[in-house]
């Protein structure tokens, strides 16, 4: 357990540095706090104190001072420098004296985290008490994937069976496993590149499912695909395949080819099983798609178009949809959606495209939903592309589309609820409430009891835009709703959501969304 001690004369600064504190590091810290630097030292003596986060502007003994006295009492204290200005002497002064960070307020919460670990490390090396687990962990990172490369070389090339493949079943505990193998062929795969596309893949293949890995030849990879079943279904691995090809389309790049062997669980056909792989890829359309070894079809087509659909107006609306979606923003993903419907089926795409811009969707959805909510899982997702695969109706696929999206959405909620600063959490329930009226920055500041300069920067750390910006979303967004549901006029509505000016309102409406209110109303009425 490590005791940090919190020194500014603004409980506001305490406040939020407890909040982060406490929130990621529940287990591993305990927390104390004080107003001064004369408080400070007096804890110090009495505590067995760590870390200190010390601000720098203070009344009587100021940060600086105070850092000097404790390192002649107590030299072991990490300190953490806290200052409103970025000024070059208070930072030099601050590493002279020994100060292992130097953080401008208000605090970057990412920016506290990461420093709380790196302290926590230093202290840790310090005093000599480095983990061996920790140690050991380090250590099968860096062996584990050359094992895995070891093994699946041994497997290609295992031409006269002198190699006892056994043994590596064993290290990876996958002997009573059944497996198939998987060749993937790359597009624009280089020497400069090849690593850190491996990094990307192994960390993106392991999330969802343990397999191995081999390195990159030339322009391919092979991965061994264990299957956690006793009475493995063709059908279920092979959806479960699609998946992760779609994933390493719309995460690494389009075009990949790939071909998958059958289920096999004796290792005297492990060479056999790859072989079959291998064929199955050269089966596949030059321009990418995944083949199995015992249909020899193409079973999807490599149309991940990702790139040049960013620079389309449904592309903009599912980043739109993506950024609501990781605040927990409900009201907002579904007006996106509708808007991101409408452009996909008014385009010239085939049905075929539109489904596969909806599985995009639904996959990069998953991912930002699994980076903020660890243990979000879902049936919906895992069924998804046979699900698409499965309608043919416009509002079936948009529904279901937006039925995960909003199970995403509330996962994501549920955190945030907990992680939200409790400034940013007042001043966003204040904006809500009061959409009506004309909301400036320094009324919100005013409100929250904090200056216009620190919201305003905390506000741009804590939701990624800024103030001005996120009044005008949320204005927007119950425009959506009074246009879709009620029978309020243009002008109406403008005043509801607190703009004068009617025509400034239509035209910032249709800068959004590429639609003026009354082409989205008419197109909701339809």
């Amino acid at each position: 357990m490590f005791n940090i001690l919190i020194t500014d004369d603004e409980q506001i600064v305490i406040d939020s540095l407890s909040f982060i504190i406490n929130k990621n590091f529940a287990d591993e810290a305990k927390v104390y706090t004080a107003l001064s630097g004369t408080e400070t030292i007096e804890t110090v003596m009495k505590e067995n104190i760590d870390m200190i986060f010390m601000d720098i502007n203070m009344p009587g003994l100021n940060g600086l001072e105070t850092v000097s006295v404790i390192t002649k009492l107590k030299p072991n204290i990490v300190f953490v420098i806290l200052s409103a200005f970025d000024r070059f002497q208070y930072a030099q002064t601050a590493i002279e004296l020994g100060a292992y960070k130097y953080i401008t307020k208000p605090v970057n919460r990412n920016l506290v985290i990461e420093t709380i670990r790196g302290a926590m490390q230093l202290i840790q090396e310090k005093e000599g008490k480095l983990s061996a687990d920790r140690e050991l962990h380090k250590k099968l990172d860096l062996v584990s994937p050359m094992i895995e490369n070891d093994f699946i070389y041994a497997c290609i090339f295992n031409n006269e069976k002198s190699i006892d493949l056994s043994a590596y079943l064993d290290y990876f505990n996958l002997s009573e496993t059944p497996w198939v193998f998987c060749c993937f062929e790359f597009p624009n795969i280089n020497s400069d590149n090849q690593y850190a596309t491996y990094i990307k893949l192994h960390e993106l293949l392991n999330k969802e499912h343990r397999c191995l890995i081999s390195s990159f030849m030339m322009n391919r990879i092979v991965l061994f695909f264990p299957v956690f079943s006793e009475n493995p279904d063709i059908n279920e691995v092979q959806e479960q395949i699609k998946k992760y090809y779609n994933l390493m389309c719309y995460n690494i790049s389009s075009g990949i080819r790939a071909g998958v062997s059958t289920i096999a669980s004796d290792r005297n056909r492990l060479q056999e099983s790859y072989n079959e792989a291998l064929s199955a890829l050269n089966k596949a359309d030059i321009n990418g798609g995944l083949v199995f070894a015992d249909t020899h079809k193409i079973v999807i087509t490599a149309q991940a178009e990702a790139g040049s659909k960013q620079n389309s107006s449904h592309g903009e609306f599912k980043n739109q949809i993506l950024k609501k979606l990781s605040t927990g923003d409900s009201n907002g993903v579904k007006s996106f959606l509708e808007l991101f419907t409408t452009e996909l089926f008014s385009s010239n795409l085939s049905l075929d495209k539109i489904k596969n811009s909806f599985f995009e969707l639904i996959v990069t959805a998953n991912n930002t939903t699994r980076e903020i909510n660890k243990n979000f899982s879902s049936a919906t997702y895992d069924n998804a592309f046979a699900t698409l695969s499965s309608l043919n109706d416009q509002k079936l696929i948009k529904d279901f589309a937006q039925a995960f999206l909003l199970e995403c959405t509330a996962a994501i909620s549920n955190i945030r609820k907990t992680d939200t600063n409790p400034i940013i959490k007042k001043v966003c329930d204040y904006v809500e409430q009061n959409l009506t009226k004309d909301i400036s920055l320094e009324m919100a500041a005013d409100f929250a009891g904090v200056s216009s300069f620190y919201l305003s920067k905390l506000f741009k750390e804590e939701k990624g835009e800024t103030f001005i910006n996120f009044v005008s979303d949320k204005r927007l967004e119950k425009s959506c709703e009074l246009l879709a549901e009620t029978e309020l006029s243009i002008k109406e509505i403008t005043a509801q959501v607190g703009y004068n000016d009617q025509n400034y309102y239509s035209r910032i409406f249709k800068s959004k969304y590429g639609f003026s209110p009354k082409e989205y109303r008419k197109d909701k009425q339809k």
